[in-house]
């Protein structure tokens, strides 16, 4: 039995995804309006069976935020401090090695580092942090600095964004994360984040950073000020690059969290929303391998449903998870393997242990 697509414009779009025509931002725009949601589901599913068959991925990660202190003034943020502020923190490599030390297990593949743009530190600071790790943990991948903070980077060094890449890759740096992009529209951001690269220079770091051969990851903060339009601009500007250097593995829609975890139904994205997101980025992101459903953001049970919405990645049995969890975040800030595994395959599907590149490791 084929698809039942109920809405005939949604049929046209159909005939699009089928024949790999890619999708326009006013087909974008139809099927944030569409009411047949389980159509849209059905046409992402679609696209990713074919790049993925069942293989969900997840990694086994460590969050690590060497310092929470931060220039920048972003209008979602609930983790940075000022420098003064009670509980502001850098760590020095020593603090560090103990912060790993005590969540280390032998599974642990990636080190995902993110922290404040702390102009308090020289950026020789933030180098040592990677080759400190890369000492005592050789074998594991230190996934590092958002595009953001590359900028901010060049800033306070006087370095050039390529001069400051090179740096981070001597000192160990093997991809970067995909934050820092929130919604990468100047309106968006002059509001949102006035402190931080523009959308240029964030697209420029990555372009810069694949065309040095590294692969990285991509993001999207939804849910707060930015219209439809925005979203599938953002989702428009990363394909493009993508279409030059291909060297995005991964795009993370991420549900904006409220300020506080108190915080009313109303303050939070809707469940029909999530999947919506999700959906629509997989029919957009043609040239994208993985959408990631990230559970730590929208709950271990959307994360499940996510998986027949065009999801083929649910992140990691994360140890620690503090940015979105200094913000409201519902979810629990650590999963076992073993519930990761279960949660995949009750889904009906397969559940497969990757390094950060999509290489497998383990399959269950």
């Amino acid at each position: 039995m084929g698809t039942i697509i109920t809405d005939t414009k949604l049929e046209v779009i159909g005939e699009k995804v089928n024949n790999g025509i890619r999708l326009t931002i006013e087909d974008g725009l139809y099927l944030f309006e569409s009411p047949d949601l389980l159509g849209i589901a059905q046409l992402a599913n679609q696209v990713n069976q074919k790049k993925n068959g069942d293989n969900v991925y997840f990694i086994e990660n460590m969050y690590i935020n060497p310092t929470n202190v931060c220039e920048a003034n972003c209008g979602f943020c609930g983790f940075k401090r000022k420098p003064g502020d009670e509980g502001a923190y850098t760590m020095d490599s020593d603090a560090l090695l103990e912060y790993v030390e005590k969540r280390w297990n032998d599974n642990i593949r990636e080190f995902h580092i993110v922290g404040g743009h702390n102009h308090e530190v020289p950026f020789d600071y933030y180098l040592n942090t990677i080759r400190t790790l890369k000492k005592h943990y050789p074998n594991v991948t230190v996934k590092a600095y958002t595009g953001a903070e590359i900028e901010f980077f060049s800033r306070i060094s006087g370095l050039t964004m390529k001069e400051v890449l090179e740096e981070l890759i001597k000192a160990g740096l093997d991809t970067l994360p995909g934050g820092g992009a929130e919604i990468l529209t100047e309106r968006y951001r002059l509001k949102m984040s006035p402190d931080k690269a523009s959308t240029d220079q964030w697209l420029e770091a990555h372009e810069i950073a694949h065309n040095l051969g590294l692969k990285t990851h991509a993001t999207m903060l939804y849910g707060s000020i930015e219209s439809k339009e925005e979203r599938l601009i953002h989702m428009d500007r990363l394909r493009t690059l993508q279409d030059r250097t291909n060297g995005y593995m991964v795009f993370i829609p991420l549900a904006m969290q409220p300020r506080s975890i108190n915080a009313g139904i109303k303050r939070r994205t809707t469940a029909y929303d999530d999947m919506r997101t999700l959906a629509i980025s997989r029919l957009m992101l043609d040239n994208f391998d993985h959408i990631k459903a990230y559970w730590i953001n929208i709950g271990v049970q959307l994360t499940q449903m996510a998986l027949t919405f065009g999801s083929s990645d649910i992140h990691g049995t994360l140890i620690e998870e503090r940015i979105s969890h200094a913000v409201g975040a519902l979810t629990s800030s650590g999963i076992t393997r073993d519930e990761l595994v279960y949660l995949i395959k009750s889904a009906g599907k397969t559940p497969v242990e990757r390094d950060t590149f999509y290489n497998i490791i383990k399959t269950y």
